[in-house]
């Protein structure tokens, strides 16, 4: 997948065109080299990061945020892995990562077998005896038809003994990705991991004939995938082990300030927040086991930083805090962190602009605006988009859940104005064909990288966009508000 790139030759991705762009790109490459190990949480490539940025702030004149004088919120985190698993049903073996990958806990055993039970879309009322089974389902994900949560509600009341869910290859807006890359589980300091004993595992559709009879696994697919009525039988039996590991590491926020420069303003402070941390090592795909997360997300803590720097010191009228979190893909720890403990009391923050979920991969025509009716800065987003001929809309997409999956949302759950965007497309275009092929290759893989072709027009457009709405927002007299009528509002 290669694009025309600024004024160069279309295949070819030789690079940013203008001197802000390759400003903010070195700054992403030094992020995402390999050297810095795709920035895992609690990893020492992380943490060569996070010293980075602190560098970073301090040289752009930037206040530290965080404990004790220092640019660091440091995270207590424990972490659950399973590092290897079994699953041998009838007609197989599946290979644990590439067919099947389980959810961590504390109760997983080190051996164990089930009877295996087929029940379709595996709604309650369909369920029969499942007591003490293995219930394969069919993880549609359509409207009408039980949700991820109901199907396991619906499991463990019947008292089953756990889930096969066929991850749903009809769910085309976002696809299932084999393999993944590991199996972890992260939680922060203080949460409990619970006494749970229910067997939670997704399994890719090709390998559905290892579990059930091989000549009807490729039509329970298709018609699962559809949405069409589909049997239930019992048969076989599943062997299972799991071999899992325990750890418990901290890893670092990484929080400054740009004070304001209008005293009035003093007690609404702009927030600016991206994710450091990434997947760092993981299973290989194509050769390559370094998930180095280029565009998700360093070049977008590198656009922060890059704005910080062209200040020069110099503040908005509002205070801007620079909020750089970790463990967002790990369960938005970082940012749940800060909600829980601020270093800026929450009744100062004013609002929240966030940045997670690009993909500069195609012309800038369109931008999704997650929470855009919902509060002032979807406003304000609009009206710098449109002085730049971009056109903003909803979430086109609210099935993949995308406004609750990054780092606004706890802030969203805290009565605090938020916003995040993603680049958009018209149906049926190029774009979208691009973006969906991201998805299929680029999201959560290795091929994330420097390496990636990427629309410097676009990006460069977009980073634009990012400072106009910075400037906006920090120097505007009024500070973001709720719209009354937003379904979001009563969180606060």
């Amino acid at each position: 997948m290669m694009l025309l790139v600024g004024n160069a030759p279309p295949g070819s991705n030789s690079g940013p065109v203008d001197e802000d762009s390759r400003k903010w790109w070195s700054l992403t490459t030094e992020l995402s080299t390999d050297a810095m190990e795709g920035r895992d949480t609690g990893s020492g490539g992380y943490e060569r990061a996070a010293r980075l940025v602190a560098e970073r702030m301090a040289a752009a004149g930037l206040q530290p945020l965080g404990d004790n004088g220092t640019f660091f919120q440091r995270i207590a985190f424990s972490e659950r892995e399973v590092t290897d698993a079994t699953f041998t049903g009838p007609s197989g073996a599946l290979d644990f990562l590439g067919e099947f990958v389980v959810a961590p806990h504390a109760n997983l055993p080190e051996y164990a077998e089930f009877p295996l039970a087929y029940r379709g879309h595996c709604g309650a009322e369909a369920l029969g005896d499942v007591r003490g089974k293995l219930v394969i389902c069919h993880g549609v994900r359509r409207e009408g038809f039980p949700t991820v949560a109901e199907r396991r509600a619906a499991l463990r009341a019947a008292g089953a003994a756990g889930i096969a869910e066929i991850a749903d290859p009809g769910f085309i807006v976002e696809p299932p990705r084999w393999p993944f890359a590991y199996a972890r589980r992260v939680l922060r300091e203080g949460q409990d991991e619970g006494s749970d004993t229910f067997i939670d595992m997704t399994v890719n559709a090709d390998a559905l004939g290892k579990l059930v009879d091989q000549g009807r696994s490729p039509k329970l697919v298709s018609d699962g995938a559809a949405g069409l009525p589909l049997p239930s039988f019992d048969g076989g039996s599943a062997k299972l082990t799991f071999t899992t590991r325990t750890a418990q590491y901290s890893s670092p926020n990484v929080i400054g300030l740009l004070p304001g420069s209008d005293p009035a303003l003093a007690d609404q402070a702009t927030v600016l927040s991206a994710h450091l941390d990434g997947y760092g090592f993981g299973r290989s795909v194509d050769g390559d086991a370094l998930y180095n997360g280029t565009l998700d997300d360093a070049a977008y803590v590198a656009l922060i930083l890059h704005l910080a720097e062209t200040r020069e010191g110099k503040g908005y009228r509002r205070p801007v805090v620079l909020g750089i979190w970790t463990g967002e893909e790990k369960g938005l720890h970082g940012s749940r962190a800060f909600v829980e403990r601020p270093t800026v009391p929450l009744e100062k923050i004013a609002g929240v602009i966030n940045l997670d979920q690009l993909r500069p991969i195609f012309p800038l025509d369109v931008l999704t605006v997650h929470a855009r009716t919902d509060t002032s800065l979807g406003r304000d987003a609009e009206a710098v988009a449109s002085e730049r001929g971009i056109r903003v809309q909803d979430d086109p997409e609210p099935e993949r859940n995308l406004l609750r999956r990054t780092d606004h949302w706890p802030f969203l759950q805290a009565g605090i104005p938020g916003v995040n965007f993603v680049f958009g497309y018209e149906p049926g275009s190029k774009s979208e064909a691009i973006y969906r092929q991201w998805y299929r290759t680029g999201y959560h893989r290795p091929q994330d990288d420097v390496h990636q072709a990427i629309d410097w027009k676009a990006a460069a457009e977009f980073n634009r966009f990012f400072y106009a709405l910075v400037d906006r927002v920090a120097n505007q007299d009024a500070p973001p508000a709720w719209n009354p009528a937003s379904p979001l509002a009563p969180l606060r």
